[in-house]
């Protein structure tokens, strides 16, 4: 995978890593409707292997588990919370290979801090 990025991709962002991937979504905005899909047009072994990626980190990371069944309980459908898990685990590869760090869960998927509006309702 790390092979097809570096040999595919000509620019070293982030966005241009998950748009070439398609994990990142298209938005179609006009003055009065806003339409989000997913990208047609896309390298489809990364694709795939980001589908089974984000699958395996289902079963053996607690935390990818916890954010894909926050996107399943905010609406999103069985793919599109696995296309969002795999975005956000594409994003955290870029940032650990980009500053040279080790890869950490903890940090990763940091569960975000209630606030004193949501705790008491």
């Amino acid at each position: 995978m790390l092979h097809v990025l570096r040999a595919g991709l000509p620019s070293p962002l982030v966005r241009d890593l998950k748009a070439y991937a398609g994990s990142a979504p298209v938005t179609r905005q006009s003055s009065k409707s806003r339409h989000v899909t997913h990208r047609r047009i896309k390298s489809s072994r990364l694709a795939a292997t980001g589908r089974h990626w984000a699958f395996a980190a289902l079963t053996a990371s607690p935390g990818a588990h916890a954010h894909y069944n926050r996107r399943r309980s905010s609406g999103d459908r069985y793919h599109a919370a696995l296309r969002n898990l795999f975005n956000r685990l594409l994003g955290q590869l870029h940032h650990c290979l980009t500053n040279h760090q080790k890869y950490d869960e903890a940090i990763a998927f940091n569960q975000p801090a209630c606030s004193p509006l949501t705790a008491a309702a």
